[in-house]
Parts: C-alpha cells; structure tokens; sequence
C-alpha cells in the first residue's frame, strides 16, 4: 500500500508539471465567483429622474422604486428591502470609481441611515407576483372541479378548512430571478460615465419619505426622493 501511494503521488506531480510546461493550470474545482453587474441603461438626462443632485463635477439622478425592481420582463419585488435605482453622470470621458457602499438612505425623517446591502442578500425574499406555480394552478382546477350547479345556486364540494397547496419554486426560476437582480444591480469599479443601476436598503416598514445620501469619490449630496 505504501508502494502505490508513492507511484500515485509521482503521478499526480507529473501532470501538474506537464500543465506547467504547456502554459496551462491544472484543474481546479474551486468555485467561480459571480460575473460583474452590468446594471441598467442609464436614461437620456439626469431629468428623467424623480430627482437629482450635483457632487462635484458628477450628477446623482435617482428614482425610488419601493419594494419593486423593475424589468424589461417582469416586475420583481422584495418585501425585506427598499429598491432606488440610481444614475451618475459626468462631463464628456469622466470616470468614475462606483461602489454601492458609497450610498445610504434615510427613511421618514430618522437621524439613523439605512446603508446599501450587496444585492446577494436580496435574493433570498425575491418573489414574482406575476408567477403562478404549477401546484397553484392545479389546486384552482380542482376547485372548479369540484363546483357543481344545482338549481338553488353554486354549491362547492371542497371541504370549508382545505388548506392552500404548499408551493415549490423550481431552482431554475428562482435562479433566473437572481441573475436579472444581479444584472441590473450598480456595476462595481471604476467606469466611464453614465451608468445605472439598482441599489438596495434593508426596511421592511411603512415608507413615507425618503433622502438618498451619496458620499464617495465624486463628493457628497443628499437628494430627496419623496
């Protein structure tokens, strides 16, 4: 046994030396990180926002989105976070070194800021109200089903205190609504400006007025939201 551990070893070592010499690295089963955000497409001016504000030469145009993250597909919503898609922009070649750290947000006039959170932590309270599971749509066909017409009226079978189906999100669906957040959350790192993108704050309550608080490289601003 201890024979072939050493000629496994001796092995082992020659492959990942013949990989040296061709200029290439031996397998790894590491995993990859996530790709960069891309963000949205900026919008034609600053104006286009709910509001905007000047730090230093960039301006920071916002619109806030509540609980809902728009997209080109369909509307995503989170109950755990408050969504405001921001735009910067600059004078013609500008670049800009963008992080979501760099904002915060004040909510109803309280002295405490809510910091931005990586958009990863969103995808756990990620819903769809547009989606309707397979074991949904099958609970409501048997629930007409289970309807019949006498001539006193609409009586219903189903028993008074049927419990609603227990509904399975398929990974692949839950995953697809991840990458479009991830996609359309503000890219990282220095970029050329204009860019866009969705910033998230953690509040689940009532939201009656809003303050957006930029501090970064360009300077510091606050624009109200509403």
């Amino acid at each position: 046994m201890m024979h072939f551990h050493f000629q496994s070893t001796r092995v082992v070592a020659a492959v990942v030396l013949a990989a040296a010499l061709l200029g290439q690295e031996p397998p790894s089963d590491a995993p990859r990180g996530p790709e960069p955000s891309k963000g949205v497409p900026p919008r034609a001016t600053p104006g286009d926002y709910q509001a905007h504000g000047q730090a230093g030469m960039v301006t920071i145009a916002a619109e806030f989105a509540g609980h809902s993250i728009p997209d080109p597909q369909s509307i995503l919503s989170t109950e755990d976070y408050e969504v405001v898609e921001v735009g910067l922009y600059g004078p013609p070649g500008a670049r800009l070194n963008l992080s979501y750290t760099e904002f915060s947000l004040r909510i109803n006039g309280k002295k405490a800021l809510f910091p931005a959170k990586p958009y990863a932590l969103v995808f756990k309270s990620l819903k769809d109200p547009d989606y309707e599971a397979p074991e949904a749509a099958a609970a409501k066909e048997a629930k007409k089903g289970q309807t019949s017409m006498t001539t006193g009226g609409t009586t219903s079978n189903a028993p008074p205190d049927s419990l609603p189906p227990i509904i399975h999100i398929p990974i692949a669906i839950t995953r697809g609504w991840e990458q479009r957040v991830q996609r359309s959350a503000l890219p990282e790192g220095e970029r050329p400006l204009p860019q866009a993108g969705f910033i998230f704050f953690e509040h689940r309550g009532k939201t009656q007025s809003t303050e957006l608080i930029y501090n970064g490289a360009a300077g510091k601003v606050t624009i109200p939201l509403q």
